[in-house]
């Protein structure tokens, strides 16, 4: 007994000593060249190519993201009696863990854990990779001077196909989200990889990358299907090229046009990555539903294009003074293995903000959100259908770290066949919409 109680204080002292040294660590605040997870992230894109800080040295920075919903949704369908009563109430709370670490004069490593998310119940890594703004190890003009516009991701990260990306929800994390809800149509993923991104004072943004076209590292031969002219795992290339400005104190445009493009894989995930949930929970739900966990994702539509995928993005970017506009235009097509022939969707959105107050923490904005698409609907077939959402949402920053919004979100379904052993009946002639609360807190 006395061992292990001996043990446990050497454990306990250890724990502490690390909380000290963290906390100690963080006097300095910030890393170099890094995304902040409070206020001051909103409107960034890419990581800047200028630095937070002077200190070179190593350095660990530990924080966390929070939010809290309350719920207030109705919803119908036009086949009676299909849906899981739905009744307002506070949802599960969200919360991720970020550490960003500071190994040496222009290289970090960032690191996103998912500790309580809807889909999950355990706490499990999003992803990590290691950042290169500076190559001073090698001790090079020649690398100091190409540096000083480029950026280097190599390992497992959320990919930069498109700008919309920047300003969804993660998990824990929806300080940059001026509404509660992501679109429809959700292009978000983490594939393994590298990505460089090049960065020019004049303003130009090109990104190129190559990973392996999944979520997850796999070595397992790709099971053969006969529909299927490859049956096995292709690269993704991903490539961004834009404009982004600051043209005086007050005017600032950005465009981008992106792309993605995979010829063959296991399990694409492009609009199936977000392994946390959506957040409108539980509407639409078929009665018969059972395992929540699994259907985690109402609100959302996933095209199911798991193996081959091509798709493109738009981006306008426009803000002027406290008045903001971001718009974007996809169009995708792909397939699953079990097809042979591949089906298009299409999506449009446009967002309208004023941010006032002293340091524009006050916010009032409305979205529109659109899909098309060729929907391959169980015995119904391949089937045209569309959705459309409308959010009309207001925000405050308590503090920089401290966020509060409320949305009212109207969604609609529409040309979802009724036909008798069609997938996802309930979705006929159906629609929800009511209000969200939301709190949120990013350090």
């Amino acid at each position: 007994m006395k061992t292990q109680v001996q043990i446990f204080r050497s454990l306990l002292v250890a724990v502490l000593a690390l909380v000290s040294f963290a906390l100690f660590a963080q006097n300095d605040y910030d890393v170099q060249y890094y995304r902040p997870y409070d206020q001051r992230g909103v409107n960034m894109f890419e990581t800047p190519k200028t630095t937070w800080n002077d200190n070179n040295g190593f350095k660990v920075r530990i924080g966390g993201s929070f939010t809290q919903q309350f719920q207030f949704l109705s919803q119908e369908s036009g086949i009676p009696d299909t849906l899981k009563e739905i009744k307002p109430g506070f949802n599960l709370a969200t919360a991720n863990l970020n550490i960003d670490a500071q190994l040496y004069d222009g290289i970090s490593l960032s690191l996103v854990t998912y500790l309580s998310s809807r889909h999950h119940s355990e706490a499990w890594v999003k992803g990590g990779y290691l950042q290169f703004d500076k190559l001073a190890f090698l001790k090079s003009s020649f690398a100091d001077k190409l540096m000083e516009n480029l950026t280097i991701k190599v390992g497992h990260f959320e990919i930069n196909y498109g700008d919309a990306h920047f300003r969804r929800t993660d998990n824990g994390n929806a300080m940059w989200n001026p509404f509660v809800g992501e679109y429809i149509l959700d292009a978000f993923t983490t594939e393994i990889g590298g990505e460089v991104i090049y960065q020019p004072k004049f303003g130009l943004v090109g990104v190129l990358a190559v990973t392996g076209g999944e979520i997850k590292g796999d070595v397992i031969k790709p099971t053969v299907v006969a529909t299927d002219d490859k049956s096995k795992r292709s690269p993704s290339v991903i490539a961004k090229l834009g404009y982004d400005k600051q043209i005086n104190d007050k005017f600032r445009a950005r465009v981008t046009g992106s792309m993605y493009y995979t010829a063959s894989s296991q399990s694409n995930t492009l609009y199936g990555g977000d392994r946390t949930g959506s957040r409108y929970y539980n509407v639409l739900l078929l009665e018969t539903v059972t395992d929540l966990n699994g259907a985690a994702f109402t609100g959302r539509f996933n095209p199911g294009f798991r193996d081959k995928v091509t798709a493109f993005m738009g981006n306008v970017f426009l803000k002027y003074s406290g008045a903001e506009i971001f718009a974007t235009y996809e169009m995708a097509n792909g397939r699953a293995s079990t097809e042979t022939d591949t089906r298009n969707v299409s999506q449009f959105a446009i967002d309208g903000l004023y941010r006032f107050g002293n340091r524009e923490q006050f916010h009032i904005g409305a979205r529109y959100n659109m899909v098309n698409a060729e929907y391959l609907n169980g015995a119904a077939g391949v089937v045209d259908v569309s959705l459309d959402r409308l959010q009309i949402a207001a925000g405050a920053y308590i503090t920089k770290n401290i966020l509060a919004k409320v949305e009212y979100v109207n969604q609609n379904y529409n040309d979802f066949p009724n036909n008798p052993g069609t997938s996802q009946i309930q979705l006929y002639n159906a629609k929800f919409n009511g209000v969200m609360i939301e709190g949120v807190v990013g350090f």
